[in-house]
């Protein structure tokens, strides 16, 4: 695995056909974020929510089983992250600190996801803005999976 700089960072939008207030509710709905924001053929558990600053939740992602050419952060098929919710500045802005559970050093340290929410014509401008990457966490992955996840989000309102 090509290591990324540490504090890189990765800036991914897309426009949503949908009112902020209606995206906005989707990252702070546990049902909803389960259904959407794992990328492509991942899954995902939410074991805890709590939807207030200081709050945030603690997720499972799950790599498919017939895909070998992954490994997980957290065991072999699983990535687990903690997200604090920093920010709600409902509809217009969320920011979460996240970190993966996780014993390899690679992943260590907490990264910041800024999310935007841009009403714009036809829709909701969403962009992910993340910041301070670990350096195990190779920036294009990153940016592939965020884009994934929007991909997910907007075939929920489309």
């Amino acid at each position: 695995m090509t290591e990324a700089r540490a504090g890189a960072r990765t800036r991914v939008s897309r426009i949503i056909k949908a009112r902020p207030e209606e995206v906005y509710a989707a990252f702070m709905d546990p049902d909803v974020l389960v259904a959407w924001l794992p990328p492509a053929r991942m899954t995902g558990r939410i074991h805890a929510f709590d939807a207030r600053v200081g709050g945030g939740y603690r997720m499972s992602l799950y790599h498919p089983p017939d895909e070998r050419s992954f490994r997980g952060k957290t065991s072999d098929r699983e990535d687990m992250v903690n997200v604090r919710f920093v920010e709600l500045a409902p509809p217009r802005r969320l920011v979460e600190a996240v970190s993966f559970v996780t014993t390899d050093p690679a992943f260590f340290g907490e990264m910041a996801i800024v999310v935007t929410f841009d009403e714009v014509p036809g829709g909701t401008d969403v962009t992910f803005l993340c910041e301070n990457l670990p350096p195990g966490l190779r920036p294009q992955d990153n940016e592939a999976g965020s884009r994934l996840s929007l991909e997910q989000l907007a075939r929920r309102f489309e």
